[in-house]
């Protein structure tokens, strides 16, 4: 199903190009219908069924003729302009995807029923998680992400770490993030793929992300049921080949609901003595929560080494999942550069076999 959306601005230049673009871009998604004049825009409303209505702020509009099903804001020239007229406000002037949010949030707040786009299977999910401190989890999961995205695979990436930050690797526009994320799926709200996708934010490589929760609690309180949501939400957007997750490891329901959504999920480990042993505790613990609970998590398990050194590191000889390689530690460069200089290793590759 598309979202019908009829913009209405008395500057025809712009119509053209902001309709072009959504042509471009969101042919699959939106049906976009543009007008100048404001008595065939508001004609349309009823007549095409629109589901979202943009008006230029130099109309002025008669809100008895919008249907309550439809939609409602504002363009406005300025993004420091929140409402008009007590009514919110869209600024014309940004990047045509920021305006794409903008118009699946409006429509995910209106629509009682649950809309899907038919864009795929919502790709692999890769999941990312450590039992031992610095290791570089985080470091290599964003890594992975940018590699992937320099093939020209669609990525989302997810940072569900209780302390992680997306922003330590990504940068990207939007005034959402991932605590708006977990109230949507907190609230079940109807939607909530379309709510989660006009959250997103884009990085310069090409990978999507979620900003970082305002408040670390908020992560908290993802239980198993929410991961699950979470996934299913996520594979819903449907228009991603690769899903990268980034968590904090525990036996817990939540973190095996992760592993078990999961096409694979990669442990990442230093090699030292005490990760080793740590490590192997891990997977101990998973193979008596497998017996206790009839479930079967250790098959999607891999094993990735990172800041790996041959001096005081050694990698294990019987593992009991496979390993994928390792990475040698980086000296003397900062968090992106080391994620620059990560993602160029092809040992990355041998997470998909």
């Amino acid at each position: 199903m598309k979202i019908k959306v009829a913009i209405l601005d008395e500057n025809v230049s712009y119509l053209n190009r902001l309709a072009a673009a959504f042509a471009s871009r969101f042919a699959e998604k939106l049906e976009v219908y543009s007008f100048s004049n404001q008595e065939s825009a508001l004609t349309s409303l009823q007549n095409n069924r629109i589901d979202v209505f943009l008006s230029s702020d130099r109309f002025d509009i008669d809100y008895n003729r919008l249907p309550k099903r439809c939609g409602f804001s504002y363009l406005v020239d300025s993004a420091g302009i929140e409402s008009f007229k007590e009514k919110p406000t869209i600024c014309r002037f940004q990047k045509v995807e920021m305006i794409y949010k903008e118009i699946l949030g409006i429509f995910s707040d209106i629509s009682p029923d649950t809309i899907k786009f038919e864009t795929g299977d919502g790709g692999a999910i890769v999941s990312f998680m450590s039992t031992c401190g610095g290791a570089g989890s985080s470091t290599v999961a964003a890594a992975f992400a940018k590699r992937q995205a320099m093939f020209g695979k669609k990525v989302l990436y997810l940072n569900l770490e209780q302390f992680g930050s997306a922003e330590s690797f990504f940068d990207g526009e939007g005034q959402f993030g991932l605590s708006d994320v977990i109230f949507a799926v907190k609230s079940k709200k109807s939607n909530l793929a379309l709510k989660m996708e006009s959250y997103i934010k884009t990085d310069p490589s090409g990978v999507y992300f979620y900003s970082a929760a305002k408040n670390p609690l908020d992560i908290i309180e993802i239980g198993s049921e929410d991961i699950d949501s979470l996934v299913a939400a996520m594979r819903a957007i449907g228009s991603f080949d690769i899903i990268v997750v980034d968590a904090d490891f525990s036996i817990s329901a939540d973190a095996i609901e992760l592993i078990k959504q999961s096409t694979a999920t990669v442990f990442v480990s230093t090699g030292t003595d005490i990760a080793n042993t740590k490590f192997l505790r891990a997977i101990s613990a998973l193979e008596t929560y497998e017996q206790q609970n009839d479930v079967s998590v250790l098959g999607k398990i891999l094993l990735l080494y990172n800041r790996f050194s041959s001096e005081v590191c050694k990698m294990l000889s019987d593992s009991p999942v496979r390993v994928c390689g390792g990475i040698s530690r980086i000296e003397n460069a900062s968090e992106r550069r080391v994620v620059e200089q990560v993602m160029q290793n092809n040992v990355l590759d041998k997470i998909f076999g």
